[in-house]
């Protein structure tokens, strides 16, 4: 499937990794505290769905402007559980889920009407179950649910987002493989590709299962065309990229967050950044075809990634 605001001769996302790196956008929810949104909420950046789809909007279009090739969607932390908490019924949580990916069409669109030429997609985001919890428990996994009980929390919200007809899936945050494997028995048969992305603690997934085990479920999964790590500290990427691109033989995604610590409990950022834009070029070497940011990673780190990977293709 190619994007209807790419340019004319982009190939589908799947070709374009298999030519060449693509960079991802950075985070949302850092894009839009800096707008001056306030985002301490349980339903965190999908409250603005409801509220102020404009700001999302824009926040996307920041990143297009920045160099980003693919804008992740708000759906992150959009279910129709989370939503439930706060009176919206199913309906309406479904529009609110395919608005995520209308929104960043639009943001596309404007930013072909503002001259930007790259190719430019759309990944739907799906956040892990700890997600909607909002407890910190996306940092750790092991939520005493089966594979079963976790692929029907899923699948419904795969189902509406595949309809909205995003370019990519982007299965994302997941900090265990036994969730992992819920989400690719939930993809399967939607008729729109995936990527699978960890958040990872050195050579383990958050729930501490070896990453050469929790990369090896998606190596046989048609539907899926990149694996990898995002969430993570920057240091964690560059064995993690070469232990998925080796597991898997397939292209590698990757988007870590700044270096800072999250503090579930105050809900702040602690520390300061050890993400340098430079690193990509030998997460590029190790297999990475997808490159962005997560967690404060901001539209300048995004132009600078972009500009790396440029320099480095020379």
């Amino acid at each position: 499937m190619t994007s209807d605001t790419s340019s004319p001769s982009a190939p589908p996302l799947a070709g374009a990794l298999a030519a060449g790196t693509v960079v991802l956008d950075g985070g949302m929810s850092n894009q839009l505290e800096s707008a001056g949104h306030d985002l301490s909420d349980e339903l965190w950046s999908a409250r603005l769905l409801a509220e102020r789809p404009e700001a999302i909007a824009d926040a996307h279009l920041a990143y297009f402007e920045a160099g980003a090739n693919v804008a992740i969607t708000s759906s992150y932390q959009a279910t129709f559980e989370g939503f439930a908490k706060r009176g919206i019924d199913r309906a309406e949580g479904a529009r609110l889920l395919a608005l995520s990916v209308e929104l960043a069409r639009d943001a596309a669109r404007q930013a072909r009407d503002k001259g930007v030429t790259h190719p430019l997609w759309v990944a739907a985001s799906i956040g892990p179950y700890g997600a909607m919890l909002a407890d910190g428990s996306e940092y750790r996994g092991r939520y005493g649910l089966t594979v079963e009980e976790l692929e029907r929390f899923h699948r419904p919200r795969l189902e509406v987002l595949a309809a909205a007809a995003p370019d990519v899936l982007a299965l994302e945050t997941v900090p265990d493989a036994e969730e992992a494997e819920a989400l690719l028995r939930a993809v399967r048969g939607l008729g729109v590709p995936a990527w699978l992305s960890y958040s990872v603690a050195g050579d383990r997934t958050r729930a501490g299962q070896p990453l050469e085990e929790a990369f090896a479920l998606a190596a046989d999964a048609d539907e899926v065309i990149a694996v990898g790590v995002n969430c993570c500290a920057p240091e964690d990427v560059e064995s993690a990229v070469a232990t998925a691109a080796r597991v898997t033989g397939k292209p590698v995604v990757v988007y870590p967050n700044s270096g800072e610590s999250w503090d579930a409990d105050a809900r702040a950022w602690n520390g300061s950044s050890t993400f340098a834009p430079e690193q990509v070029r030998n997460w590029r070497e190790s297999g990475a075809r997808l490159i962005g940011g997560c967690c404060r990673v901001g539209p300048e780190a995004i132009t600078s990634i972009a500009g790396a990977l440029r320099e480095g293709a020379r």
